[in-house]
């Protein structure tokens, strides 16, 4: 199974248009949002196009591929629009013997860890700063910020497929890898 991971969509309709095409160019199976998906945030200035409508009007069709986390910017009003699950604090994914640990970063984080192993991984967005880092006690792994990307990042999203982690602009270069 292919997952497509995206994450700080902050209710840009202007990019969510361009991540829902970068998911049918990459033909993935499932997309997981790592939450943040309508509301900007009162510390970020408005994405381009900020229209939450017009987002949840594209996602909710895609109900049945979409997995999704709680961002903090995600709150119970959200959920009553989107007809996907949106308020879970986290979700668990395998990739053999390894455990991804998708969250989206404002409790669980280098910082504040959740239970992992050495060789588990903790995926997560919120800092909008795309990352791969090997510690002693697990991997982290940021996909970035589709809209408002932060540290001159660029406009990111991940493609995992069990083996491997693909970083990639929303135009679909490749600049980071990550085997399993």
């Amino acid at each position: 199974m292919k997952f497509f991971i995206a994450s700080d969509i902050h209710g840009s309709a202007y990019y969510c248009k361009k991540l829902l095409e970068a998911f049918e160019k990459e033909n993935a199976d499932k997309i997981l949002l790592l939450g943040d998906i309508l509301y900007h945030g009162p510390r970020n200035d408005l994405p381009k196009d900020y229209a939450p409508k017009e987002v949840i009007a594209m996602l909710n069709p895609l109900k049945e591929k979409i997995l999704a986390v709680r961002g903090n910017c995600d709150t119970e009003v959200d959920q009553m629009v989107l007809d996907f699950p949106i308020l879970a604090d986290y979700a668990i994914l395998t990739a053999g013997d390894r455990l991804i640990y998708a969250t989206h970063g404002h409790n669980f984080n280098n910082s504040n860890l959740p239970a992992l192993t050495a060789k588990d991984i903790l995926l997560h967005g919120h800092t909008h700063v795309p990352v791969i880092e090997e510690y002693d006690t697990h991997t982290y792994i940021n996909p970035g910020s589709v809209s408002i990307p932060k540290e001159n990042s660029p406009r990111s999203f991940i493609t995992f497929d069990g083996k491997t982690f693909l970083w990639k602009t929303l135009e679909g270069e490749v600049y980071k890898t990550f085997e399993v």
